[in-house]
């Protein structure tokens, strides 16, 4: 998403914490989350009313896959959460576990 999409996006919904924005999905591929909306998904996306290359900011068809990490203080990934349904997100009370297994 754009920064100005994402600007937008944190302002309707009233976001009280940044939003980071991956314009080409730059961040997205260097962990290798990125892939390409197939061909016949695309009219699907239409009938939504989703016109990713605008939402991109650029001709793509690109989506990030939904990803958590926890990262220890030498920025190594100590705890991830990966699943290209983007339904399924990682449970808090997971999230927690692996933030307290690294805690002094």
């Amino acid at each position: 998403m754009t920064p100005a999409g994402s600007r937008e996006m944190a302002t309707a919904v009233e976001l009280p914490f940044p939003v980071l924005s991956d314009p080409g999905n730059a961040t997205a591929r260097r962990y290798g989350l990125v892939f390409t909306l197939p061909s016949y998904m695309r009219p699907v996306y239409e009938q939504f009313g989703i016109d990713l290359p605008a939402t991109n900011g650029e001709d793509s068809f690109e989506l990030p896959v939904p990803a958590t990490y926890i990262l220890d203080r030498e920025g190594t990934i100590r705890w991830a959460h990966v699943d290209l349904d983007y339904t399924q997100r990682a449970e808090p009370a997971d999230i927690l576990a692996a933030l307290k297994a690294l805690a002094p």
